[in-house]
């Protein structure tokens, strides 16, 4: 069974492709897409740069970098997959994907915020539920996921701007 995770950085990321992992380890014969999407460069960003290349190359970059931590994981578990950055739209990006790799479902963490927040937002997650033509599988926080979130927000506020 081939599997798309969306990588965006996040601890809750990373618990999707655990939660995969899982799976593997009970037997499930599973095969893994992990993506990242990179939003297209800002009028600023090519104005500056002049080169195409250039935001191309930063952005393969920033990608690789963030996809990383899933990458290390999955390696050390010995898990079959393929590291995929993709541009544009987070939601038609990753659907564009599942079409191109024939994934046969998406696991993806989620927030655990409010559904009407989540639709307001207009969020991936929400995108992914609706237009996604496979199963999606929502990844909810783990206690210790949530814990360790918690502590990030608190180190973040405390030290932003002085």
């Amino acid at each position: 069974m081939k599997f798309l995770i969306p990588v965006d950085g996040s601890v809750l990321s990373l618990e999707a492709v655990r939660h995969v992992l899982k799976l593997a380890h009970a037997g499930l014969q599973t095969e893994l897409l992990l993506a990242n999407v990179q939003e297209p460069a800002s009028l600023y960003e090519m104005v500056v740069a002049h080169d195409p290349d250039v935001i191309d190359e930063v952005s393969e970059g920033a990608a690789m970098h963030v996809l990383a931590p899933a990458v290390s994981l999955v390696e050390t578990a010995g898990v079959s997959f393929e590291a995929v950055v993709a541009r544009g739209d987070p939601g038609h990006a990753l659907i564009e994907l599942i079409e191109r790799h024939a994934c046969d479902a998406v696991v993806m963490g989620a927030h655990g915020k409010g559904m009407v927040r989540q639709a307001l937002l207009g969020s991936v997650t929400m995108e992914m539920l609706h237009g996604a033509p496979v199963p999606v599988t929502l990844v909810k926080p783990s206690e210790d996921t949530a814990l360790d979130s918690d502590f990030e927000t608190e180190e973040l506020a405390e030290d932003g701007p002085n």
